[in-house]
């Protein structure tokens, strides 16, 4: 093959190490090592989790930043991108982890009130469609927070605003969503998110995502409950009804600690967050002109397989006929289900450096001597 090959890079982030702009950075810089005159485009991609704002930037959207309030209250900047009427926004950003004062975990009392008024702020900004990726939350409280930004109201018995947060619902009496923002009713909202978990039960939002959020064994039973009491109060409240308990059970409810769920009332549609997020930031017409895709992440394992960037991208390739190859930090399939997917071949960093605290900490320098190693086995 000659160096006029052209190679499309369409990684997600390496969590902890590298953001998927980087990681395209590097991969370019250590193809063209190799091949001076590659020619070499890359997208950034996400899954509608962190990062999905900056893959949408890296795009070609504009960047947007506004003052919201944080998980637990305290104003954060938050950006949201934006281009020709569509924004996408990362719940992330204003109700992720990252957001919690400290680091300090408070899974019984973070709330996304910060996240509505994210959406508040793309509204203003006259967005038409508006893309929500979630994931990473810091949240459980079924998107009640983000709902009461956007104008619901949830009052406890004496007719008082219930506390913030997935603790705070088992106290709610009443709702009222018929003050909801009217903008919300003319816009195309799309949930994207890599999960399809339902709002409670063995499966739902606080049985499988709480503990990482720090919820004990008994904030998961406290917070599964006020969840579902969350949900059959809903059922009782004019304008929603039988539907609540329709989307406590639909796939997506449980992402990001429930804020699907909130979504769902606020009309969204569920999409799985890999394949939004390809349509949004241009993927077909970059693949058409690619005839080698790179792609990965920081850990290729199972969970890739279940609705993460390096499967979507490897499918929607191997669709087009295009060739695949991946990187990543640590790799955890074997060599056919890579190829059942549509990998040709992974390339992980620990085949350069086995320490793996090394290559955690300079994964930028292994990931270009990585992509050497692409570049002589499929371009060179």
């Amino acid at each position: 093959m000659d160096g006029t090959r052209r190679v499309l890079v369409a990684a997600d982030k390496f969590k902890g190490s590298l953001t998927a702009v980087e990681v395209a950075e590097r991969v370019t810089a250590g193809l063209r090592r190799v091949v001076p005159d590659l020619q070499v485009e890359a997208l950034p991609v996400a899954d509608g989790g962190d990062g999905t704002v900056a893959a949408a930037v890296a795009a070609g959207f504009e960047r947007r930043e506004t003052r919201v309030a944080g998980p637990l209250g305290d104003a954060v900047t938050a950006a949201y991108a934006l281009r020709e009427g569509t924004a996408v926004v990362e719940m992330a950003e204003a109700s992720g982890l990252q957001r919690l004062p400290d680091g300090v975990l408070a899974p019984l009392t973070a709330s996304t009130y910060g996240s509505g008024e994210l959406l508040r702020a793309a509204l203003d900004a006259g967005a038409r469609t508006i893309v929500f990726g979630v994931g990473g939350s810091a949240t459980t409280d079924g998107g009640a927070g983000m709902l009461a930004a956007l104008g619901a109201r949830f009052l406890d018995a004496a007719g008082a605003p219930v506390a913030p947060g997935g603790g705070g619902l088992a106290a709610l009496a009443s709702a009222n969503l018929s003050g909801l923002d009217p903008r919300l009713s003319e816009v195309e909202l799309v949930l994207a998110s890599d999960v399809d978990n339902p709002l409670t039960g063995p499966k739902g939002a606080p049985a499988v995502y709480g503990p990482q959020k720090g919820a004990t064994p008994e904030d998961v039973t406290a917070l599964d409950a006020a969840l579902a009491h969350f949900a059959k109060v809903l059922e009782q409240t004019e304008g929603v009804g039988a539907r609540a308990a329709e989307y406590a059970a639909s796939p997506g409810a449980g992402a990001a600690g429930g804020i699907g769920f909130g979504a769902m009332l606020l009309g969204a549609r569920f999409r799985p967050g890999i394949e939004v997020m390809l349509d949004v930031l241009g993927f077909a017409p970059a693949l058409e002109r690619a005839e080698l895709v790179i792609t990965g992440e920081g850990s290729l394992d199972e969970q890739t397989l279940h609705g993460k960037a390096p499967a979507g991208v490897a499918a929607a390739a191997r669709a087009a006929g295009k060739e695949v190859v991946a990187v990543c930090g640590r790799l955890a399939l074997p060599a056919e289900t890579l190829g059942r997917a549509g990998i040709r071949r992974a390339y992980p960093l620990t085949d350069v450096e086995p320490d793996v605290a090394k290559c955690i900490a300079d994964a930028g320098p292994i990931l270009e001597r990585v992509a050497e190693g692409i570049a002589r086995d499929f371009v060179a």
